[in-house]
C-alpha cells in the first residue's frame, strides 16, 4: 500500500458523509477497511497483534499488523509471539480485536472519538450468537457506530463473482482461508446455512505443517525458516497432486520427473576464500627471513654458551685455588678458610669442582664420562664395610649395616642411571641409521616400515583374539558368546578356583573360615604375583607399533592414526569447507505433502472431512426433491479463499467430487476473479446498494431488543 501521510487521511475521512458505510474484512489472516462502493480496501494489515519490550527501558509497546523491522530492532520480541483475536474462525479475544478495530479506524482517517458511520462487518458462517453479540458490544458501546451489519465472507464473495457472470444463481462455494474451510449451497441466490459444512483446515496449518517438515529436515537452517518465509515459500512452490499416491511413488523413483519437480531454496552464502599458491618471490622472501632469524637464534645461543663456559671457567679457577689451599693449610685452619665459602668441607669442595669440570666438558660439547665416584674420603664414609663382624660392637654393626645400604643404593643409582644413557645413546644411534636408510631410499624405508607396521597390527590383534577366546575351560555357550572364564588368564583361572573351592567347602552350616591356620594360605595363594599374569606390564609389541604408527604418521601423508592399537576403528573426521550445497533449501514431496492436508487432514491428526468429501456432505444434507436442482448446486462451484490458489486445486477437486456423485453428474468448477479480494469487493458493493440501511442492525434496536434479536439476526443477500 502506498504511504499517505496522517493529514492526507483525515481529510479523506471528513470528505465521506455520515450515511456512507465503512466495510470491514475481518479475516484471520488479513484484516480490511474501506468505504463502501470503492473497488479496493485503504487499509490492509495482519491481524494480529505484539506486545515486544524495548531492550533498554523495558517499556512494552503494541504493534498491530505487520512487523517493522525498523522499529523491532531496539525491542526484545522473544518473550512476546504474535497474538491472533481468533480461535480458528470464530472471534473470542476481543480486547485483541480492540487494538486492531483502533489501528485500522486511525488508518482510515478517523480522527473523532465516535465512528458516525454505518459498519459492515464479516464474519465466518454460523458464527455463534456470544461472538456476534460481543462484536455488536464492541462497535457500540466503544465506537459509537450508528448501526451494524453482519455478513458472511464466502457468501459476499459468491455474490460478487455472480454479479460478474462466473457463477450461477444456485451452486456451491467453497471457502478454503487461513484456519477453516468452508462449503455453503447457495438455493436462489440466497445462502442455505442449515446444509452448510466446516472442516478446521486452513492455510496456518499448511504453512505450519510445511515448516515442521523443513526444520526436521534442515535443523542447522531453522533460524532461516521463519513463519514468513516459509508462507512465501508455500505460496510460490506448493501445488495439489492430482493423484496423491502416485506423485509419492514418482519421488520414490528419483526419476528425472521427480527432479524437474523439485525446487531450491539457495540460502545466502559466501565461498571461503581459496588461498592462493605463493609466487617464488615470496617463497624466497620468507626462507630469507627463516634464515635470518635463524641465525639470530644461533648467535644468541652461541653467546650464551660462551659465557656459560667463561663461568664455568672461573669457577673451575677458584675452586682449584681454594683446594690447593686446603691442601697446604693446617686441621686448625681449614674451619676458618672454609667458614669464607658456602662449603662445609673439603669433599664439599672436591664434589664441587668434579661438577663444574663435567658442565664444562658438556658446554664444550666433549664427550662425558661417568666415573665412578670413589672418591679419597669414600674410605672413610665406608670404614667399617670390610671389618670383620666379631671385631664390631653392636653399634658399630648398625653403622656397618647402613653404611652397606647407602653404598649399594649410591651404586644401583649409579648403575641405572648409566644403563639409561647407554639405551638413550643407543636410540640415537638407531634413529641416526634409520634416518640414513630413509635418506638413501625413501620409498624401500617407507615400505618396509609399512609391512612392520601390517605385521604388529596382525599380530597384536591375534594375540587380543587369543585372549578373549583362547579358553575355552568347557564354558562354550549355545549362542557362541565369550564366557567370563574365557576371557581370564592363567593366573586369575587360578585364583578362581582357590575362590570356589573356598565357598564350597565353607558353603554349608556356619562360616568358620578362618578358624584354621591353612585356610589363611589362600590369602597368600590369591596375592601372590604370578609369572604368567602380565596383563600390567608394558607389552614391547604395542610400545614398537605406536613408534613406527608416529613415524608413519610424520613421513606419509596418507597414513591415517588409529587411536587404539590393533583396533578397527573408523577414520577421523576430517572437517571439509562447506559449500553452496549446504546453504541449500530443497523442495520435494514437501511440494504436494503440505496442501495434501486440505484433502486428507488425518495427516496430521485431524479426523474431519477434506474439501472433497464436503461438497458431498453438503450436498446430502440439501433438502432437494427435484433432481435437476440437484445437478444445477454442482454446475456451478466457485472457489474462493487464500488456500484455493494451489495449482492443482479444480482438477483435484472436481476428481474428488466425480467418485462420491452419481455418474453423468455435471460439475464445473470456477475460481473466484480475486479469491482473496472479493468478499471484501461483495461487501462494499452490498453496502453501497440502496437497499442496505433496511438490513443494519441499529444502536437503538440494540439498546431495545437487545441479544436475541440478534440471535435472529440474518442479512438477506438478494437486495
Amino acid at each position: 500500500m502506498p504511504f499517505i501521510s496522517k493529514i492526507q487521511r483525515q481529510s479523506d475521512y471528513s470528505s465521506f458523509s455520515s450515511a456512507h458505510p465503512i466495510v470491514i474484512d475481518n479475516g484471520g489472516s488479513y484484516f480490511r477497511i474501506g468505504w463502501a462502493g470503492e473497488d479496493e480496501p485503504r487499509v490492509i494489515f495482519r491481524n494480529i497483534i505484539q506486545r515486544p519490550r524495548h531492550k533498554i527501558t523495558g517499556e512494552t509497546i503494541t504493534v498491530v499488523g505487520d512487523h517493522n523491522t525498523a522499529l523491532l530492532k531496539y525491542f526484545d520480541c522473544t518473550r512476546s509471539g504474535p497474538r491472533s483475536a481468533f480461535d480458528s474462525n470464530v472471534v473470542y479475544q476481543f480486547e485483541i480485536m480492540e487494538y486492531i478495530l483502533d489501528f485500522g479506524f486511525d488508518r482510515l482517517g478517523a480522527d473523532q472519538s465516535q465512528i458516525n458511520h454505518p459498519v459492515l462487518i464479516t464474519e465466518c458462517a454460523c458464527n455463534p450468537v456470544q461472538s456476534r453479540s460481543k462484536m455488536a458490544e464492541l462497535l457500540f458501546e466503544s465506537y459509537g457506530v450508528p448501526s451494524v451489519a453482519f455478513g458472511v465472507d464466502a457468501a459476499f464473495s459468491y455474490k460478487y463473482n455472480q454479479q460478474l457472470g462466473i457463477c450461477s444463481n444456485d451452486g456451491l462455494v467453497i471457502c478454503s482461508g487461513f484456519n477453516t474451510s468452508h462449503v455453503i449451497p447457495f438455493l436462489n441466490g440466497e445462502p442455505l446455512y442449515e446444509a452448510c459444512c466446516r472442516t478446521n483446515v486452513g492455510g496456518y496449518h499448511v504453512t505450519d505443517y510445511l515448516k515442521q517438515l523443513l526444520s526436521l529436515k534442515y535443523p542447522h537452517h531453522m533460524s532461516k525458516l521463519t513463519w514468513e518465509k516459509v508462507e512465501d515459500l508455500k505460496m510460490e512452490h506448493c501445488y495439489i497432486a492430482p493423484d496423491y499416491a502416485s506423485e509419492v511413488r514418482l519421488f520414490q523413483k528419483g526419476d528425472k520427473k521427480a527432479e524437474e519437480k523439485t525446487r531450491v531454496w539457495q540460502l545466502p552464502w559466501t565461498p571461503t576464500p581459496v588461498e592462493e599458491a605463493p609466487s617464488e618471490e615470496e617463497i624466497a622472501r620468507k626462507a630469507a627471513l627463516k634464515e635470518k632469524q635463524g641465525q639470530r637464534l644461533r648467535e644468541m645461543a652461541e653467546a650464551k654458551r660462551f659465557n656459560r663456559i667463561n663461568d664455568l671457567e672461573n669457577e673451575i679457577r677458584e675452586l682449584e685455588m681454594l683446594l690447593e689451599k686446603l691442601r697446604h693449610a693446617s686441621e686448625d685452619d681449614i674451619p676458618s678458610i672454609l667458614s669464607k665459602t658456602v662449603h662445609n668441607s673439603k669433599h664439599d669442595v672436591e664434589s664441587a669442582l668434579a661438577k663444574a669440570t663435567q658442565s664444562l666438558r658438556k658446554a664444550k660439547g666433549e664427550p662425558v664420562e661417568i666415573v665412578e665416584k670413589m672418591d679419597p674420603s669414600s674410605a672413610e664414609k665406608y670404614n667399617l664395610i670390610n671389618v670383620p663382624d666379631e671385631m664390631l660392637t653392636p653399634e658399630q654393626l648398625k653403622q656397618k649395616r647402613k653404611q652397606l645400604f647407602i653404598k649399594s643404593t649410591s651404586e644401583a643409582r649409579q648403575q641405572k642411571k648409566q644403563k639409561q644413557i647407554e639405551e638413550e645413546l643407543e636410540r640415537e644411534r638407531q634413529k641416526k641409521l634409520e634416518e640414513e636408510r630413509r635418506l638413501e631410499n625413501p620409498e624401500r624405508y617407507l615400505e618396509e616400515l609399512r609391512a612392520k607396521h601390517r605385521d604388529l597390527t596382525e599380530k597384536i590383534e591375534q594375540r587380543k583374539r587369543l585372549k578373549t577366546n583362547g579358553h575355552t575351560n568347557g564354558n562354550n555357550n549355545a549362542s557362541g558368546g565369550v564366557g567370563r572364564g574365557e576371557r581370564l588368564n592363567p593366573s586369575q583361572r587360578e585364583r578362581m578356583r582357590l575362590l570356589t573351592t573356598a565357598a564350597f567347602d565353607r558353603g554349608k552350616g556356619e562360616d568358620t573360615f578362618g578358624t584354621r591356620d591353612e585356610d589363611w594360605q589362600l590369602y597368600k595363594l590369591m596375592s601372590k604375583d604370578n609369572d604368567d599374569d602380565d596383563d600390567d606390564k608394558p607389552d614391547p609389541d604395542e610400545a614398537e607399533l605406536t613408534r613406527i604408527s608416529s613415524r608413519l604418521q610424520e613421513i606419509d601423508p596418507t597414513f591415517i592414526f588409529k587411536s587404539e592399537s590393533g583396533s578397527s576403528s573408523a577414520e577421523a573426521p576430517r572437517f571439509r569447507p562447506l559449500t553452496k550445497e549446504d546453504f541449500q533449501i530443497i523442495l520435494g514431496v514437501e511440494r504436494f505433502r503440505c496442501p495434501e492436508i486440505l484433502f486428507n487432514p488425518n495427516l496430521i491428526g485431524i479426523e474431519q472431512a477434506g474439501l472433497d468429501e464436503m461438497v458431498g456432505v453438503s450436498v446430502r444434507r440439501l433438502p432437494l426433491k427435484d433432481n435437476s436442482l440437484n445437478e444445477k448446486i454442482t454446475n456451478s462451484i466457485l472457489l474462493t479463499g487464500g488456500s484455493c490458489l494451489f495449482p492443482g486445486m479444480s482438477e483435484r477437486l472436481e476428481a474428488g467430487i466425480r467418485m462420491i456423485r452419481p455418474c453423468g453428474t455435471p460439475i464445473k468448477i470456477f475460481q473466484a476473479s480475486d479469491p482473496i479480494l472479493d468478499a471484501w469487493r461483495g461487501a462494499s458493493t452490498y453496502a453501497a446498494a440502496m437497499q442496505f440501511p433496511q438490513q443494519t442492525f441499529s444502536r437503538m434496536d440494540y439498546y431495545e431488543k437487545g441479544e436475541d434479536w440478534l440471535r435472529r439476526y440474518q442479512l438477506r443477500y438478494t437486495i
